[in-house]
């Protein structure tokens, strides 16, 4: 038997995107639910915000990088989601992320500075907010740091961390840690719930203090607790009697998951749904509007009215927008006009893998309210909007909480001033 409900909107995506707009329009008081095949890029992505690293040239302050690149090129969806927007959208997530179900778990950072601070491979990368669990990595605080290692975490090796941050002017040296660990093959997630337990902790820094020399602070994978990071590092950093802090490491991505279990709290207290393993397989129209959406699941398919849509459901990566044999360009989950793509006599790859390929810009077609065109009420935002690079300019996140934040906003304009108002 299939199913029929009603929302006032209905969002694809469970990304940071799908996630910041559902939330939103959820704070709003709009009746709202989040259809997603299965969980978005945040178990991927290091569980930072950045807005704007690199232009091409590294980027100091987010705040004037982003007035550069808006003088340069207007049509970069940046230009259409504003400055003030994206700092607003900022401020937002530190406020949600510290009422967040990770109890003194907070971001730190803004629009007017990157931090710099240190990747898997010790090559310091540009972010505008960080977790509090990353801070003391910041480069404009290291002088002498140990990176700690394990043969468990075959991903993470602490001595290339260390040569590369020696290579920065940074006086680094690593070290190997062997592990008691339940099951000997984990990843980080495994070392990070061992970490979750307070007597594993203890085990841990009794076996790690004598190996560590004075004044230096200790860069760890991240694996700093799932349950209670904030807990966890001011354990480490009292039974060390230093500055402890966590370097992002390869999937499954320990903040980046507290960052999709910090935006699901917020939507869940928020009163909004969230459905995984609901695969949007087609749509209806009326006229110029998207009617409804059918998803397949467990052998049966749920139709979902609503007044508005917003498609966050990712670009190349997530396979929303797939290049075919043919080398036709679509957009699979609403058949939305893209723009961006190469023309048939142009090159849509490169041969160089580190130069700019041009189809990496292809992406949904616009207005300039990031209003999908030729439609009424589908919003788009996160990596399925034109005009990016994010890879190449640091950007992904950033644009992923500034649209979706953006599309909450324009829809809940729209919506009796009496009833919906956000906070």
């Amino acid at each position: 038997m299939n199913l029929s409900l009603d929302y006032d909107a209905v969002v694809i995506g469970a990304g940071t995107a799908g996630l910041v707009a559902a939330t939103r329009l959820a704070q709003a008081g709009i009746n709202v639910c989040v259809l997603a095949k299965g969980i978005g890029s945040t178990h991927l992505a290091p569980g930072t915000i950045d807005v704007l690293g690199y232009g091409p040239e590294p980027i100091d302050s987010p705040r004037e990088g982003l007035a550069a690149l808006l003088s340069a090129r207007p049509d970069h969806p940046y230009g259409l989601i504003g400055i003030d927007l994206v700092s607003e959208a900022l401020d937002w997530f530190v406020t949600t992320a510290a009422a967040g179900p990770f109890d003194g778990y907070s971001y730190i950072g803004g629009i007017e500075r990157n931090l710099l601070l240190p990747n898997p491979l010790g090559v310091l990368r540009r972010s505008a907010l960080v977790p509090a669990t990353m801070a003391a990595g910041e480069r404009g605080q290291l002088r002498r740091v140990c990176i700690v290692g394990t043969p468990s975490l075959r991903d993470f090796q602490a001595s290339l961390c260390a040569a590369n941050l020696q290579m920065a002017g940074i006086e680094a040296r690593a070290i190997s840690l062997e592990l008691e660990l339940e099951y000997p093959d984990v990843n980080a997630l495994g070392v990070a719930r061992h970490l979750d337990d307070e007597r594993w902790r203890g085990r841990f820094c009794a076996r790690l203090a004598p190996l560590l020399q004075p004044g230096e602070h200790v860069g760890l994978p991240a694996i700093l607790g799932v349950i209670d990071p904030h807990r966890v590092m001011n354990d480490l950093e009292q039974r060390l009697e230093r500055r402890v802090f966590e370097i992002p490491t390869l999937p499954p991505s320990v903040p980046g998951i507290r960052l999709y279990e910090i935006l699901r709290s917020a939507l869940r207290q928020a009163g909004g749904r969230l459905v995984l393993g609901a695969e949007v397989v087609s749509h209806t129209r009326s006229g110029e509007r998207i009617a409804s959406v059918s998803t397949r699941a467990s052998g049966h398919y749920v139709s979902y009215r609503a007044d508005w849509f917003v498609l966050a459901s990712g670009g190349f990566a997530s396979g929303a927008i797939a290049l075919d044999s043919h080398w036709v360009t679509s957009e699979r989950v609403l058949n939305l006009a893209l723009e961006g793509i190469p023309a048939a006599d142009e090159p849509r790859f490169r041969s160089s893998y580190l130069d700019q390929q041009p189809l990496s810009r292809a992406g949904v077609a616009v207005d300039r309210g990031l209003r999908a065109r030729g439609l009424e009420n589908v919003m788009v935002a996160g990596a399925a909007l034109p005009g990016a690079a994010p890879a190449r300019e640091g950007s992904g996140e950033g644009l992923a909480l500034s649209s979706g934040y953006l599309a909450a906003e324009t829809i809940s304009a729209t919506q009796d001033p009496r009833k919906k108002a956000l906070t």
